[in-house]
């Protein structure tokens, strides 16, 4: 039997094709489809299930002609139940790869007409809980993924529950449910979930490992599945510091999928530490224009800001806290906490994502826009549970040494400055520059403290300072 402990890993969460770890994002649900020229005038308020999976569809990519191909079979009761449950996970599908999780709904359609016609079925189970997964309902999503584990048990249904559980800060139980995956299917969906648990535990090494298995066992017949794989082990690569390697795999993943969102981001992000501000827009504006979540709007307004683009960046930063608390709650608290506006928004954004997902970027988020707020006293157990898995990530680092500075814990701080100042490219420019300026107060912290201490004391206690 192969175990987690005998895969040398590789990380990051994953968006593939039946099951995302975690690249499950919410956004805004997608433009109404044109109806048909037969539907009557006056619609019901809520069409019904198989009314709504069979919504006519336009598009000319391979996704959109399966869908409508799937639908005519429904229609015409071609293979019954398996062409529904084709046609959910087409959707699931053009989910990804359009970004618009309103795609997700409709999958929900086909899942509630399969269990209407055979209750409790695994195949309504499955694709049920993957759409509550990718909409980050994941106490519901677990609900189902155990009655999947204790039906049947093949590897999806370890995938999901662990996908689950891990959401919910349960490293453990997740790694026990991946465990099981592994053993029935290792493949790219539990190379990846594998490397995951591995990077969050401060594994990165055995991360890399295990995602560039997860690269080997991807086809080219799933484009976005090979993309994900390749720009996360990129953003592993830069975090070892290893920046050819990531720019050629960050590359490998746009002949994979051209303008592949994440990987613009990425490539994005790169160019604006090496103060290539003016390519970093044109990868940022095209990422954030594709999929306008936060994290793309956020990193868009700081190649604006940093090319002197004020109006622009004022632009896009408006469209981003007017949308942000509906598609990525986590994220826009983030934001207006470093930014330190409304910071009574996002403690009260990061509380909301708390109640569904309680993994250590969701205390991090929620013990960051407390310390905004000046309730430090208060962030100081979720700065705890943030860091409590070793998990090797700047931002993590950057944070605690801000607040524990604040807090005048000032040793504390300079332990996590020197961690987040050993791989502060993985920041964003203005986190930076509070770095920089952290580091600046704690050195004067220091030298206050050293004029009230004993010459020996002193000279100790700035001997690894900045």
């Amino acid at each position: 039997m192969q175990t987690l402990k005998s895969f040398p890993c590789l990380a990051a969460a994953t968006v593939v094709l039946v099951l995302a770890i975690t690249g499950c994002e919410r956004k805004p649900a997608m433009q109404a489809l044109p109806a048909s020229k037969s539907e009557p005038s006056v619609r019901s308020a809520t069409p019904s299930p198989l009314v709504l999976a069979l919504t006519p569809h336009d598009g000319e990519s391979p996704v959109d002609k399966d869908i409508r191909r799937f639908q005519d079979q429904v229609r015409r009761s071609q293979n019954g139940s398996a062409a529904l449950e084709r046609l959910g996970w087409v959707f699931v599908a053009k989910a990804r790869s359009s970004f618009d999780s309103g795609f997700y709904k409709l999958a929900e359609a086909c899942a509630k007409v399969l269990d209407s016609d055979s209750p409790g079925c695994a195949e309504a189970l499955l694709l049920r809980g993957h759409v509550l997964q990718n909409l980050h309902e994941f106490k519901e999503a677990e609900v189902l993924a155990r009655e999947l584990v204790a039906q049947r048990g093949l590897s999806f249904d370890y995938g999901l529950l662990g996908d689950t559980l891990m959401e919910q800060g349960r490293i453990k139980k997740a790694v026990t449910a991946y465990q099981s995956m592994v053993d029935i299917r290792p493949d790219l969906q539990s190379y990846s979930r594998i490397a995951h648990v591995r990077w969050l535990t401060g594994d990165l090494d055995g991360a890399i490992e295990m995602m560039q298995a997860a690269v080997g066992a991807s086809s080219p017949s799933d484009a976005d599945s090979a993309a994900w794989a390749n720009i996360r082990l990129a953003s592993l690569e830069l975090q070892a510091g290893d920046i050819e390697g990531a720019q050629r795999n960050c590359e490998a993943a746009l002949q994979h999928r051209a303008d592949y969102p994440p990987a613009l981001l990425f490539r994005g992000k790169m160019l604006l530490v090496e103060d290539n501000s003016d390519a970093a827009i044109s990868d940022l504006q095209r990422a954030a224009q594709l999929n306008p979540l936060p994290e793309y709007q956020w990193a868009l307004t700081e190649a604006l800001r940093a090319a002197g683009r004020e109006d622009e960046a004022a632009g896009v930063e408006g469209f981003l806290c007017r949308r942000g608390a509906m598609a990525d709650p986590r994220t826009l608290s983030l934001y207006l906490a470093t930014r330190g506006e409304d910071t009574d928004l996002a403690v009260r954004l990061a509380q909301e994502e708390l109640r569904q997902r309680e993994d250590v970027f969701t205390h991090d988020a929620m013990a960051w826009a407390l310390a905004a707020a000046g309730r430090l006293e208060e962030a100081r157990p979720h700065l705890e549970r943030a860091l409590a898995e070793g998990t090797q990530d700047a931002r993590l680092f950057f944070h605690a040494a801000v607040i524990e500075s604040r807090a005048g814990r000032f040793e504390e701080a300079q332990h996590w400055f020197t961690s987040a100042a050993a791989i502060s490219d993985l920041l964003l420019p203005s986190e930076q520059a509070l770095l920089h300026k952290q580091q600046e107060n704690l050195a004067s912290s220091s030298a206050d403290t050293n004029e009230s201490l004993p010459p020996s004391e002193a000279n100790t206690l700035s001997a690894s300072g900045y």
